[in-house]
């Protein structure tokens, strides 16, 4: 943690400073927890009272809540993604060097740029090249012919297996799997079982791409699996062979994209989203959570399927008359059918 003045925090968020310049903040908290050396924020009406018996030391607000803050205040249009900012700056962490751990394990013409960092029990393979700065946490795995750019943060228990290429400052969480053979299978015949398909393609990520704990990215069948830049990608997502990821989209988490599906730039996926494969989204495309989408969209907006939960005596009712949909929609039919045949007759 860093301590820094109002004044600093103002100009670097290009907010408007109500208060003391020289006051001093050193971390963030919530409005009912911050005390006066702390940064707090608003956003939503539903907490006004707590805004108004905050001792936070600095409140990030919109005008609209400015009368209601009793401390400090840093006056913005937005203030969430000010809020994101300051947390940062606040927050920067240390960069500490070590080099390459004496329990680590290197292949062959490995080459490690300026600064790079590589923690106790790495493994990494031949032919791989890390960027200046980049660091490797402990127990990672690093296969063959893999490339990671400039600053990027690998955390402990990662593996990136053969040939996939990372572009500048990603940051991967703990346990994730890239690369990784896609699913990928033949039937051989009526009780003979499967005959695997080798993956012969890699995983392509871009720059300032995100990965989050035990998510896996396959590597492509033939074609390459792409991550495009500023990717945001949260805990236990799953990602088929050949799928493309446009740039800034953003993947919360238990979503499953199935192999060769291709999602536009600008997207957001919600919590538990599917995709069947072989689909493609626009760009601009939102999803909400639990969606299952079947086929391709093609115009931006907002999209949502499944139904709310509901009592279980009511829905366990539902879904007998959602059973029974299809002879209703024809008996309807056969009536307006009915009725047209005696208008016509009349």
């Amino acid at each position: 943690m860093v301590a820094i003045s109002l004044q600093q925090l103002a100009q670097k968020l290009d907010a408007e400073l109500f208060g003391d310049p020289k006051q001093l903040v050193d971390s963030c908290a919530t409005l009912e927890s911050a005390q006066h050396n702390q940064l707090s924020f608003i956003y939503n009406k539903g907490y006004t009272l707590a805004l108004q018996n905050t001792c936070a030391g600095v409140v990030i607000l919109s005008k609209e809540f400015q009368d209601d803050c009793p401390s400090n205040a840093l006056v913005v249009a937005n203030p969430y993604l000010a809020y994101a900012k300051a947390a940062t700056l606040l927050n920067t962490p240390k960069v500490v060097n070590d080099g390459v751990h004496p329990s680590a394990t290197l292949g062959d013409n490995v080459k490690l740029s300026d600064g790079c960092s590589i923690a106790p029990n790495v493994v990494i393979g031949d032919n791989v090249r890390f960027g200046k700065d980049t660091r490797i946490g402990p127990g990672s795995y690093i296969a063959d012919n893999v490339v990671l750019g400039e600053g990027c943060d690998v955390a402990s228990n990662v593996s990136i297996l053969d040939g996939t290429k990372i572009g500048d400052h990603a940051i991967i969480y703990p346990g994730a799997v890239i690369g990784a053979d896609g699913f990928g299978h033949v039937p051989i015949g009526r009780k003979k079982g499967w005959l695997k398909i080798p993956q012969l393609g890699q995983v392509i990520i871009g720059n300032n791409v995100e990965i989050v704990s035990n998510t896996t990215i396959d590597c492509g069948a033939l074609d390459n699996t792409i991550i495009g830049n500023g990717v945001k990608i949260d805990n236990l997502v799953q990602i088929a062979h050949n799928v493309t990821i446009g740039d800034h989209t953003a993947i919360a988490a238990c979503t499953g994209i199935a192999g060769s599906s291709q999602v536009g730039q600008h997207c957001t996926l919600a919590g538990g989203v599917g995709l069947v494969g072989h689909l493609s989204i626009a760009d601009g495309v939102h999803i909400t959570a639990m969606t299952m989408v079947t086929h391709s969209i093609k115009e931006s907006g907002a999209y949502s399927s499944g139904t709310p939960f509901q009592k279980n005596s009511d829905w366990l009712k539902n879904a007998v008359r959602f059973k029974q949909l299809d002879k209703l929609s024809k008996k309807i039919n056969g009536l307006l059918k009915s009725q047209k045949t005696r208008g016509n007759d009349g």
